[in-house]
């Protein structure tokens, strides 16, 4: 039994974590300040003696110190998420993003965790043209959200060095699946078109359609911070690593997908019309992950494909949302 710090444990990744490790029989500490997460997320939890919350924000030092007390391992996932945010209010991104993580590093290195592994972003390959993306080429951030999740790794890299905390980041590629939040103005948007195409509203697509990405179901992100926790290869640690897929999907593709697996509950979203918007500001045309490093050094194989998982989630949706 390993006692595992996981950080933005209500968000919707975190509360993922939260829940696969408790139920391994892990000790869980959920540390979460409420500003993205949610306590639904987390209720199911609340009643197992395995299994604290502590409310507290990662910008506070002394927060995060009390939260890495006698952990074995940082799951850290708390972030302010969004490129559109970011471009709107830059300074909370990056007191969050970036003072938050320094904190948290601190706060890991005192408290002698034994390994740190934390959200980094497929947007950290920014201008960089060639695909698909390989962990050691990148381009120029395109947005100040990117910049944070750049400057994470960077910092990774120097306690790693520096004061000999084992890191390992982990770029997540546009990650989908059960208790993803379909409300807000930063709404990702494979829940925000299902919850759109559940009340016959039009989504709008950013662009013609053929933008791309790497859509990564929940469970090949468990998997993936399963293996990076664990993992006794030497060679695989303080390094970063694409967690994804592997495969791409244009936004029409997605949409496709997303109306054929709600016909089957309501076969009324058929006749849904899809409408489209102007390009957002930030946005990268197209994302594919190498996922060559994490298979030989972590042993990935990501179980599910964008198929999948979006049947797996528009299920828990349709069960959720109604």
């Amino acid at each position: 039994m390993n006692k595992i710090l996981i950080t933005g444990g209500a968000g919707f990744i975190g509360s993922n974590l939260c829940e696969y490790f408790l139920n391994k029989g892990n000790q869980v500490v959920c540390l979460d300040n409420f500003a993205t997460g949610h306590r639904h997320n987390i209720a199911p939890f609340l009643e197992n003696k395995n299994f604290t919350l502590l409310e507290g924000d990662i910008r506070n030092l002394q927060d995060c110190q009390k939260a890495t007390e006698g952990v074995d391992y940082v799951l850290h996932q708390a972030a302010l998420g969004s490129v559109p945010r970011s471009l709107k209010d830059p300074i909370t991104s990056n007191e969050v993003n970036v003072t938050g993580f320094l904190n948290m590093l601190v706060a890991a290195r005192d408290a002698k965790v034994k390994r740190f592994v934390y959200a980094a972003s497929s947007s950290i390959y920014g201008d960089s043209q060639g695909l698909p993306k390989v962990e050691d080429v990148i381009g120029k951030p395109l947005s100040p959200y990117a910049i944070t999740k750049y400057v994470n790794e960077l910092y990774a890299d120097i306690f790693s060095k520096t004061y000999g905390i084992e890191t390992i980041g982990l770029r997540y590629f546009n990650v989908f699946g059960r208790r993803q939040d379909p409300n807000g103005a930063y709404a990702a948007v494979i829940p925000l078109f299902v919850k759109q195409f559940m009340s016959h509203e039009s989504p709008v697509i950013n662009g013609d359609g053929n933008f791309s990405r790497d859509f990564t179901y929940i469970d090949n992100v468990i998997q993936m911070n399963e293996l990076a926790m664990l993992t006794k290869n030497t060679q695989a640690i303080n390094t970063v690593y694409n967690t994804a897929y592997g495969d791409r999907t244009t936004l029409a593709q997605l949409v496709q997908l997303l109306k054929d697996n709600l016909v089957q509950f309501d076969p009324k979203i058929a006749e849904v019309e899809v409408l489209h918007g102007p390009n957002r500001a930030g946005d990268i045309p197209h994302s594919l992950a190498s996922i060559e490093k994490a298979k030989k050094n972590l042993g990935y194989s990501p179980k599910y494909s964008i198929e999948q998982g979006i049947k797996e989630a528009v299920s828990w949706y349709w069960e959720h949302l109604k």
